[in-house]
């Protein structure tokens, strides 16, 4: 179905376009939402609020950014000519590379046609007479579809902070989600970078290479493996392509999406400090995140556990940074290691050796305001050129919030998120039919290899919508109990682990107001997975089809 109508009203005449199905977003999420359901032979258009596609890659484009995840997993596998054909030239992979990859993905599979770039849009309504959702652009144009799908990202929403005088600050200023595309040449300059999360443990080393001088202001010290980022080895990657659906099939079976890495079966208080000792070298002379949490099966179950590996990433901070005082500030000890985003660096602890950085402690202090020429942290005046923003996003429910999504006469997404996100599966939210999301709060998203949990969850999307097609149906939503059943074991499965234990974006913690909940499910994609296939195996449990 596909037509325009035009609704005559006592102030003007409206064009309403009307589709099958509207997604919103043209990240990796929106980009095989879009796909999937064209191969039902539905009409389809997705709203894109960028001049491209590729969602967070297409706006993250700071110095250094790069993938935490390694090339050969982070990549679609819907298509095995496409993950054959594409090359990847390095172990983990640029935002350019990445946006290359989303850019031919698109080019591929003739995805533009049906996206519509640079439109926000600012509301969604549901009419539950008409069963339609109806779309409102920016440009004040309308759209309505049986369907809508947010495809909107879990890290879309850059966090500004707000501070005093930031308005008048006569330098430049920079968020690393709002990133010039043309670059940003620090040379020569004066240079402030406030936050040391992943983005700024990335592109710290980068402009310290360039700046006159570097003052690095960090709230909360983060732990980071190294990389070991290399170009990757063509032997590696044929092996990996002639194994890609035995890999792909086994990610499913893993906690976080990713295959290769044997699970472990022994606790790290069952070894000898000497054995935990050698363990811990190997991984972290790998490199990578995932086989340093894979090194015992209760680094994020026990406390004493995983103190044994935080103490080991503490002390090599202590033989990489020559200043003692530097290296006891850049020493995690707030939260246990890994229920923050475990980064992956290059070079990152070596920078504060440089002459040109010095590193400013604000964790008992403040940044009092922005001044004209600079900043004024803890009484002290610090003068720059430029000062960068790392201080991340409002994550996994800030984009949906800033939209204005009613379903009829019932509350608002916003009324219902009040205390924290409630939703089924992470995939649907109760009160608001025929909505889907995908990796949305309460799903493994962002815990997990992302375009992986992208998949299933497109595939569990367009499986439900052809089903209903199949049997004449035309509405679905979860029922209120099953949205409560599964809060609840989101909680409880979280409580039962050390990730609340930190005051982390996955709680909402660096938003200021914002409820503090433990979003994401962390019972692992494999136990994810069975839960969805049960649930269909058993007619869509929990949904209510009409």
């Amino acid at each position: 179905m596909s037509a325009a109508v035009t609704k005559t009203t006592a102030s003007a005449t409206e064009t309403v376009e009307q589709f099958d199905a509207i997604v919103i977003g043209a990240g990796f999420g929106g980009m095989y939402m879009l796909h999937r359901l064209r191969g039902l032979g539905l009409k389809v258009r997705v709203y894109e609020k960028g001049d491209g596609v590729g969602g967070t890659w297409y706006w993250n484009r700071y110095p250094g950014a790069r993938c935490d995840v390694e090339s050969m997993e982070y990549s679609y596998s819907f298509s095995d000519d496409l993950q054959q054909d594409w090359n990847w030239p390095e172990r983990y992979g640029t935002q350019p590379e990445i946006l290359r990859y989303a850019e031919h993905v698109a080019d591929r599979f003739d995805l533009r046609r049906d996206i519509q770039f640079e439109t926000h849009i600012v509301s969604a309504h549901f009419d539950p007479a008409e069963t339609l959702w109806s779309v409102t652009t920016d440009k004040g144009e309308v759209a309505t579809a049986p369907f809508c799908v947010m495809a909107v990202g879990n890290l879309s929403t850059p966090r500004v902070p707000d501070f005093k005088g930031i308005e008048g600050f006569k330098g430049n200023w920079y968020h690393t989600g709002m990133w010039p595309h043309e670059g940003v040449d620090f040379t020569g300059r004066r240079v402030a970078v406030i936050g040391t999360g992943s983005s700024g443990i990335q592109m710290i080393p980068i402009i310290a290479g360039q700046a006159e001088h570097l003052h690095v202001f960090q709230r909360t010290a983060n732990f980071c493996l190294p990389a070991r980022n290399m170009p990757l080895d063509p032997e590696v990657e044929r092996s990996h392509k002639a194994e890609y659906p035995e890999r792909r099939r086994a990610a499913y079976d893993t906690p976080f999406g990713i295959a290769g890495y044997p699970p472990p079966v022994k606790s790290a208080l069952e070894a000898t400090p000497e054995e935990r000792e050698r363990l811990y070298e190997d991984k972290w002379q790998e490199g990578g995140s995932i086989s340093f949490l894979y090194a015992y099966n209760d680094l994020l179950l026990n406390a004493e556990a995983n103190d044994t590996a935080a103490e080991f990433v503490r002390a090599k901070i202590r033989s990489i940074v020559k200043d003692p005082v530097a290296a006891e500030v850049l020493s995690p000890n707030s939260h246990p290691m890994g229920t923050k985003r475990l980064c992956l660096d290059t070079n990152y602890y070596e920078t504060y050796n440089r002459d040109n950085v010095t590193l400013v402690d604000i964790r008992n202090a403040t940044i009092e305001e922005i001044t004209e020429t600079g900043l004024l942290a803890d009484g002290r005046a610090y003068e720059f050129d430029d000062i960068v923003f790392a201080t991340g996003f409002d994550a996994m429910t800030g984009a949906m919030r800033e939209m204005d999504i009613q379903a009829g006469q019932g509350e608002t997404l916003v009324e219902k998120w009040d205390a924290g996100p409630r939703t089924y599966l992470g995939i649907m939210v109760a009160g608001f039919p025929n909505m889907f999301m995908i990796t949305g709060p309460q799903s493994p998203g962002v815990k997990s290899q992302m375009i992986l949990s992208i998949e299933q969850h497109a595939d569990f999307i367009a499986d439900c919508v052809a089903h209903m097609r199949e049997h004449g149906l035309s509405r679905v939503e979860p029922t209120s109990s099953a949205e409560v059943d599964w809060v609840d074991h989101v909680n409880q499965t979280a409580d039962a682990t050390l990730y609340p234990l930190a005051n982390s974006w996955y709680m909402g913690a660096n938003i200021p107001g914002k409820p503090r909940i433990f979003m994401p499910y962390v019972g692992g994609v494999d136990r994810f997975k069975r839960k969805c296939d049960e649930v269909v195996a058993r007619g869509y449990e929990g949904f209510e089809m009409t």
